[in-house]
């Protein structure tokens, strides 16, 4: 049945809408000091708005207009919530879904988050009422996620989130989603706090009492609805239509039909006592047809039957008057919303287009200019590179002149210190054969002024090869270092020898140089080879040449 979709109309008193929308309202828009005239018929529309409901609209209406004449768009939502929530407590849903998108129209493009948030509670719970539930539970969601940012960012309290958690637990339960409902109801209760003054805790039992009776715990939800009837009956007396009621559907699920039509018949007294929820009695009625039938009562229950879709029709059929509007979902700020949002999406892709023409360009541009500096770096390093080669070449013919000059200097020296070898070989020879006719001379020379002569000779040699040493050294440092560093184990007559060899004097020239035999030169020679350990294959003049 359609009218199973509304128990917010229905499970929330005209009274506590009331203060739940003027609350946030009051908050939204700090009203001025200063009494204005729009301000005025405001005021006397929420003071009539039960008693004279019509005349209320009337108000809120011309309050509306005449706060946009003065630019003041906050109190001109006001109006048109307070507006909105009068025609939905007489069941005048289209005009009150109207109001509300025209409230949603003319903050859209505001930052009011806490007005925002109030208008999609309001059509979320509308929606329900005409099964609409994805539109429904998508409004709901909304204005507890703007709820849930206002309370981050602003000075509003956690427990301001509760009526939103409770509106989505009573949607889901009226839909029969028990799981979500729990969660839901929960969260209420979790939030739930004793300075709340939006929603008393009462409701939230009362919503516990029937997600009981949901689940079959018909006892539980009696004894919870037994326990908070005294508030209700003190503080909503109006609310007990839908109090009765659901207490009639418990008993009613224990078979306890005389107690359940009781309820029933209570809940539509209330209704017409107090001129309250006439929207929700073709539920009750529909009930009592239920009951009647059970009782064989057919009479009675044609009649409830009656009733029941005389009073659907007329405040839930689409062929209503009153709510053809809202079922054709005559939206005109969706229309032109989407009209808007289809331009800008065409203005986008358009600039997309143009962008898209920019980027080509600019990629073009951008690859010719790296092919450019590309080939022009290449040219530059290969200019380098050719620069570097012809550089490194020239350091190294240079180079290689150098050494080729030292090479000759060395040669020359060599040969210089070669040639004042043998000089000093001849020198030695003559020195020689002077001593031993010296020494077979005359006697009339004297003994101990020859003797004073060979020594001079002997010291003469010995200052001869100091020189000839620091000269060769001189002149072959780096091969002197060399030899001394690799083979430091050989005796200076090694050296003397390998110095010898470097200059590629005979064993007999080293022999006459050095004053020794030439078997003790080849005693040296091979003395050395086994030093510097060389294979019999290595020559080693060759050897000490390389050097």
């Amino acid at each position: 049945m359609t009218i199973l979709f509304r128990n917010f109309s229905n499970s929330v008193t005209f009274k506590f809408k009331v203060c739940f929308l003027s609350a946030f309202c009051i908050i939204a828009s700090g009203f001025s000091q200063e009494v204005t005239k729009p301000d005025k018929y405001f005021t006397e529309g929420l003071q009539i708005r039960s008693q004279n409901p019509d005349s209320a609209v009337a108000l809120f209406d011309y309050s509306y207009k005449k706060y946009l004449q003065l630019n003041d768009t906050t109190n001109a939502t006001n109006s048109l919530l307070e507006k909105s929530m009068v025609l939905e407590n007489n069941a005048k849903y289209a005009q009150s879904y109207d109001a509300l998108w025209s409230a949603l129209i003319l903050i859209d493009n505001t930052d009011d988050a806490r007005q925002k948030s109030v208008i999609y509670y309001r059509l979320g719970r509308i929606y329900s009422y005409y099964k609409r539930e994805r539109e429904s539970i998508k409004y709901l969601k909304k204005a507890l996620e703007l709820q849930k940012e206002l309370v981050k960012n602003s000075d509003l309290k956690p427990s301001d989130l509760v009526p939103y958690y409770y509106s989505i637990a009573v949607t889901n339960r009226e839909l029969e989603r028990k799981e979500l409902t729990k969660v839901y109801l929960d969260s209420s209760y979790l939030y739930y706090s004793n300075d709340n003054k939006i929603l008393p805790y009462e409701y939230l039992e009362f919503e516990k009492a029937n997600l009981l009776a949901l689940n079959n715990e018909n006892q539980k939800a009696i004894e919870i609805m037994d326990s908070i009837y005294p508030w209700f009956k003190e503080n909503e007396p109006t609310y007990l239509v839908l109090f009765y009621k659901y207490l009639g559907d418990v008993y009613l699920n224990l078979s306890l039909l005389d107690e359940s039509e009781g309820y029933y018949l209570k809940s539509l007294k209330v209704s017409e006592y107090n001129k309250s929820h006439i929207d929700f009695t073709p539920l009750v009625y529909e009930k009592l047809t239920q009951i009647y039938v059970k009782k064989n009562d057919y009479k009675s229950a044609f009649e409830s039957q009656g009733k029941a879709k005389e009073l659907d029709s007329k405040y839930f059929d689409a062929r209503g008057s009153i709510n053809q509007s809202l079922l054709e979902i005559r939206n005109d700020y969706l229309v032109e919303k989407d009209r808007q949002e289809k331009l800008i999406q065409h203005q986008y892709l358009k600039q997309l287009e143009q962008e898209d023409k920019i980027n080509k360009l600019q990629l073009i541009i951008l690859l010719g200019s790296i092919v450019f500096i590309t080939i022009i770096g290449f040219a530059y390093f290969k200019y380098l590179r050719s620069r570097h080669k012809i550089e490194k070449e020239l350091i190294a013919r240079n180079k290689e002149l150098e050494i080729q000059k030292q090479r000759e200097l060395i040669e020359m020296k060599n040969k210089e210190l070669a040639s004042s070898a043998l000089q000093l070989i001849e020198k030695d020879e003559f020195l020689k054969d002077l001593k031993s006719k010296i020494r077979v001379g005359s006697d009339k020379i004297k003994i101990h002024e020859i003797n004073k002569v060979l020594r001079t000779v002997s010291s003469g040699n010995n200052n001869n090869w100091e020189e000839f040493k620091l000269r060769f050294i001189d002149v072959n440092k780096e091969f002197y270092d060399k030899v001394y560093e690799k083979y430091p184990n050989l005796s200076q007559g090694d050296q003397k020898i390998c110095a010898l060899i470097k200059l590629n004097l005979s064993s007999k020239d080293m022999a006459r140089l050095l004053g020794i035999s030439v078997e003790s030169v080849h005693t040296s020679r091979h003395r050395i080879r086994k030093k510097m350990d060389l294979a019999r294959s290595v020559n080693l003049e060759d050897f000490i040449n390389s050097l």
